[in-house]
């Protein structure tokens, strides 16, 4: 049974954990760069799962309990995560890997769109016009805060695997909060990601068995453990609780409008650590901001 997505009693509560799950998501895309050319897309998920789901395990049973695990659909959350994120995380690293940065990210872009589709179709969301100019807005502060290099922008299999991303990833997000609503957020977010890297490992080891491209663990010194350790913990097991709290109280299509702000985020990490202040990104971000405002009404509640 599925319910119609409503703004929670307080929304700016809402809509700031949702930040703070694409700026720690966006930090770990710098660690991402640096492990996604030493090892084969299928042992980077799989391995990237193992590690979320290895860590946030024993928190899940720490605060809710053996029962609590005993009793959950470990069936569905194969199934969901396996799917929604497993699949997911494949595609995107595939897609990165085929095309770049640019290509990946204004593809990315379409999330709200995807994510407002799904709730249409299952949760009898209505479309309003205030609705359709908070998306609109999210989807052109989005692709302006790729700072204009739309003359990269490449298309074929790459762009097609990031599209699929977007799918499996918004339609796994909405699964994992109307299909296991009598778990906390943690447990959610565990189950589906244990799905996720269960289904994932089987994948890299079948595809091994059939000849698949090996990871050459020699490669993977210091500094790639710890960007692995980064992109896996910070930029998907913590990311990952903050984001299903997110869509539990906005719904994936509210949610999915902060994904455009990421690369604003992404510039800010590197301003800190020196890099240059790019004001085309400020300007993406600030309009992305708006459309968040205008999608829920919350502008239209002040006046």
């Amino acid at each position: 049974m599925t319910t119609t997505q409503t703004i929670p009693a307080n929304p700016l509560l809402a809509n700031l954990i949702c930040m703070a799950s694409m700026m720690i998501w966006a930090a770990g895309l710098p660690a991402a760069d640096v492990i996604i050319g030493t090892l084969p897309p299928l042992v980077l998920a799989a391995l990237r799962m193992s590690i979320a789901a290895l860590v946030l395990l024993p928190i899940w049973l720490a605060l809710d309990g053996l029962t609590t695990l005993r009793r959950a659909d470990w069936r569905r959350g194969i199934v969901v995560g396996g799917i929604g994120f497993g699949l997911g995380s494949f595609l995107i690293i595939f897609a990165q890997g085929r095309t770049d940065a640019v290509t990946v990210s204004v593809i990315s872009a379409t999330m709200p769109v995807v994510g407002i589709a799904l709730e249409c179709l299952f949760d009898g969301r209505k479309l309003s016009p205030t609705l359709i100019l908070g998306i609109a807005l999210g989807l052109v502060g989005g692709i302006i805060a790729f700072d204009g290099r739309m003359g990269t922008l490449g298309f074929g299999i790459g762009a097609l695997a990031a599209f699929g991303s977007v799918l499996s990833f918004a339609w796994g997000s909405r699964a994992t909060v109307h299909g296991f609503s009598d778990l906390t957020p943690i447990g959610r977010t565990t189950i589906t990601l244990v799905g996720a890297a269960i289904a994932t490992t089987a994948f890299a080891l079948f595809a091994h068995l059939f000849g698949a491209p090996t990871a050459d663990w020699a490669a993977m010194g210091p500094r790639e453990i710890g960007a692995l350790l980064i992109y896996a913990v910070g930029a998907l097991a913590l990311s990952q609780v903050l984001w299903i709290i997110s869509v539990g109280q906005l719904g994936i299509g509210l949610a999915s409008l902060h994904l455009n702000a990421t690369p604003f985020y992404v510039m800010i990490l590197l301003f800190a650590l020196g890099g240059d202040w790019v004001w085309m990104q400020a300007l993406g971000a600030a309009i992305v901001g708006l459309g968040v405002l205008v999608a829920q009404g919350i502008l239209r509640k002040s006046n």
